[in-house]
Parts: C-alpha cells; sequence; structure tokens
C-alpha cells in the first residue's frame, strides 16, 4: 500500500527534487536571516513549502533548520526524526550535465545533491506523506528534519539543540544502507614549530595538500638551483610510488593519489613522499632537512595505522585507527602541518591527543589546536535497529546487518542515532564528484523502506 502510493508519486518526488537542485545551496556568506549564505536559507525555504504544501505542520528556526511533522490523532509527541541536509558541496570542475538541474537520463538522475542529500531528503518527505495519505495509525507523531550545514561542521544542529529535543529514535539518510551504527572517533590537530631560517640552506619552502580530511595528491618544495641534479638523481632512484618533476629552477612537484581519511591506504600521500626525497638531496648541512626527517619519523611514508606516532590499535566494533598528515607548510622559518585520526572505540579523544603531544614535543614541534569527536556507538540490538534492519531484509531480499566507518555521519553527536541509507554498497554515486547521480528506482526503494519505519517505529 505505501510502496504503490509512493510508486504512484514518482514523478512528484522528482520535480520536488528538482526544485531543491536548482538551488545552489553552498555555504556562502552570512547575512541578515541567512547564517549560512541565502542559497542555503533559500533551500530550506523551498523544502518547507513542499511539506506545507502535503499538509505538514512546518517550522523554521531562524534559517539555520526546519521540520516538517505529523502527529495524527491519537499519536502522542514525536518518536522518530528523521535528520535531513539540504546544503551540498560546490560544483567543482568535469560535469557533463548542468550541476544544478535535474537532468533524467534514462533511469538515473543527475545533479550537485540527488545523493547527498536533498535526493533522500525528499525521498523521506515523500515517505512521510504516504503514511499520512493512507491513514496509517501511529503510537507517536514524526518529525523530518532539514539541516542547512553539514558540509560545513553542523553548526546548524547545534542550534536546533537549543530549541528542540532529539526524540528516543533518530536515522538519517546520509550514509549507507543496511545501518550504520558505530562511527569512529576523529581527532585533527594542527601542529607547529619553528625552524631555522640559513641562507646557506638549500630548502627554500615546502607546501602541500588542501583539505584536513584526506590523502594529499599533491605538493611542492622550492630549492636551490644548483641542486636540481641532485633532485633529479634523488627522483632517479625514488620508489615511494610518489611522481616527481624536477624544473631548472628549482621547482619539485609531487603527484600522489588523493583518498578519504577514512581509508588512507588506498592513497598515496605526495607531502610525505615530497619529504622523504628532500631527506635524500641533503648535503647533511640543511636544518630544515633535519627537521623534516624528523617528522619523517613520526609520520613514515606508506604508514596509515599511527604506529610511529605510538597509536596502532584496533577493535572488534570499529576496527582499525587511521591516520593522514594532510596539510602541510614550512616557510619564513615557520612549520604548520595538519593530521587527521580516526581512532576506534577502544581509545577517547584525551588519550590520541596525548600520544601525539608527545610525539611532536620530541623534536620541538606542539599541537596548538584541536578540534574532534569521541566514537559514536549505538546498540545494534535495539528495537530501533532490528526495525531498520527487517524493513531492509523486506525490501532488498538481502540479510541486513550494522556497519562501522571511519567517517562521520549526520547524527554522530546524536544519542541513538544511525545512519540507514542511502547508498548502496558497491555504487559509485560520484557523490562530491562531477555528475552526480541516483537511480531512480532506488529513490523510489529508498521512500518505500522509510514509509515502512515510520509505520513501524
Amino acid at each position: 500500500m505505501l510502496k504503490t502510493f509512493i510508486e504512484n508519486h514518482t514523478e512528484e518526488m522528482l520535480d520536488s527534487i528538482a526544485k531543491l537542485i536548482r538551488i545552489p545551496s553552498v555555504m556562502g556568506d552570512r547575512s541578515e536571516n541567512a547564517p549560512f549564505g541565502k542559497p542555503c536559507a533559500d533551500a530550506l525555504k523551498a523544502a518547507l513549502e513542499i511539506a506545507e504544501g502535503m499538509g505538514f505542520s512546518v517550522k523554521n528556526f531562524d534559517n539555520y533548520v526546519g521540520t516538517a511533522e505529523y502527529i495524527p490523532e491519537g499519536a502522542e509527541g514525536i518518536g522518530l526524526a528523521v535528520l535531513c541536509h539540504l546544503d551540498v558541496v560546490p560544483s567543482g570542475s568535469g560535469w557533463t550535465y548542468p550541476p544544478f538541474e535535474c537532468t533524467r537520463s534514462g533511469d538515473v538522475i543527475i545533479g550537485r545533491g540527488v545523493i547527498d542529500d536533498k535526493g533522500p531528503a525528499m525521498a523521506a518527505l515523500y515517505a512521510l506523506y504516504a503514511v499520512k495519505e493512507q491513514k496509517i495509525p501511529l503510537k507517536k507523531g514524526i518529525r523530518i528534519i532539514f539541516g542547512t550545514n553539514e558540509e560545513n561542521g553542523s553548526a546548524d544542529l547545534e542550534y536546533y539543540e537549543k530549541c528542540e529535543a532529539y526524540p528516543e529514535n533518530v536515522f538519517t539518510p546520509d550514509g549507507s544502507f543496511p545501518v550504520i551504527n558505530v562511527e569512529k572517533g576523529m581527532l585533527r590537530s594542527f601542529f607547529g614549530g619553528d625552524v631555522s631560517e640559513n641562507a646557506d640552506d638549500f630548502i627554500i619552502s615546502v607546501k602541500g595538500g588542501t583539505v584536513a580530511n584526506a590523502v594529499p595528491e599533491a605538493a611542492e618544495a622550492v630549492i636551490k638551483p644548483e641542486f636540481v641534479e641532485a633532485a633529479r638523481k634523488a627522483v632517479s632512484e625514488d620508489k615511494s610510488g610518489v611522481g616527481f618533476t624536477v624544473s631548472e629552477n628549482g621547482i619539485i612537484t609531487a603527484k600522489g593519489r588523493s583518498a578519504h581519511a577514512s581509508t588512507p591506504q588506498s592513497g598515496i600521500n605526495a607531502i610525505v613522499g615530497l619529504i622523504g626525497l628532500l631527506c635524500k638531496i641533503s648535503d647533511g648541512k640543511s636544518e630544515k632537512a633535519k627537521k623534516l626527517s624528523e617528522i619523517l619519523k613520526i609520520l613514515p611514508m606508506g604508514e596509515t595505522d599511527g604506529a610511529s606516532l605510538g597509536l596502532k590499535c584496533s577493535d572488534e566494533k570499529s576496527g582499525a585507527l587511521t591516520s593522514v598528515f594532510s596539510i602541510f607548510e614550512m616557510s619564513n622559518g615557520h612549520i604548520k602541518g595538519t593530521l587527521d585520526v580516526r581512532f576506534p572505540t577502544c581509545l577517547t579523544l584525551a588519550e590520541v591527543k596525548s600520544a601525539e603531544e608527545k610525539a611532536f614535543s620530541t623534536f620541538g614541534c606542539s599541537i596548538e589546536s584541536c578540534m574532534g569527536d569521541e566514537p559514536h556507538i549505538t546498540d545494534e540490538n535495539s528495537d530501533f535497529i532490528r526495525t531498520l534492519l527487517s524493513v531492509y531484509e523486506k525490501h532488498t531480499g538481502e540479510k541486513g546487518r550494522c556497519l562501522a566507518i571511519g567517517g562521520g555521519t549526520y547524527v554522530h553527536n546524536i544519542k541513538g542515532g544511525v545512519a540507514f541509507g542511502a547508498e548502496f554498497g558497491g555504487t559509485d554515486y560520484h557523490m562530491h564528484g562531477a555528475d552526480e547521480f541516483v537511480p531512480i528506482k532506488e529513490l523510489v526503494m529508498q521512500a518505500a523502506m522509510y514509509a515502512d519505519v515510520m509505520a513501524e517505529v
């Protein structure tokens, strides 16, 4: 009954998704009544208008976040919240189709946000619409939460939590099926230190990496031209897997392979490769090369398990710790860098920070600031998770199971929260990349699953 209703309203759902895709809701400058920029506020307004047109009670929390609620007669309070977000990452380059148009090509739709997270947000809303229109009896009401800052720190949820409490059951369609119930902790540390500036030093500067949560794919060093031949010799002997070019005027470029910080073993770190190369070029008199060699001792090439930081560990629930040296700069007598560590449930933020501080202090650097979250765990034996897995099995015919990840979902800091969709394993949806897409049949299945969950919780 619910699935049939959704199938009969698929075109309406696609039209609603298209309306949101046309709004380029990338975080922008704060302005009056637009804490994350006008496009994000416009996307929230559009979503709430769609929900209100369906007959739901809607509320806008000062354009930080909005809600659509359904509390039928006889239901008491809110029993389930579905947490979605309407902000997106920038379009970037390489698109075959217009990023901010919802293009239909065969059995898929293409556009920025169709899988992350505007498409799933509308799937959840149309699931609630099906429950409402089919007059499914509910013990408690359902709330859809539309956030606008998931991609840039979730300050929207900080504001929401000052105004409203979450119900006992919360899921976000901002992860993967079947259910993500364990998320590693994360500590992002920013270190710094001084290095002697000597006019005779062959290294002038080093710089690499652009984002904190990824293996850096590019880095560059400037050396004195008289060391170019030594650099080329070192390149010819290098076995790091990094690609190097050395110009006549002393610019060394390093090309590695990017990977997300939660799966760094699939990347090749251009920064660490370049640091290793500079150490091989050294004539033994370079203070900068000495400092780089000390860094290499605790952050060696190819190591992503934190062993040299004294952090290597794993547990059955969440797997092994991962570590990424993601951003680095050495110039004007100063060093600064960024380290991203994803740690299992057997460690705490304080323990990870203490180990890092000890490691960096051995060569005169220090952790200048850091930010992070403790691991997130929701009991896989809870009635809520059992319901989610049962619904998943009913619709897919596959065995449901709980997953642990190194990344963080939108519910990371919400007690009892889990991710339920929207990605199915094995598919590359080009999320955050060019030509982001989702199969229409998957959106329909998602909506049908979400409707069943709403009816059962």
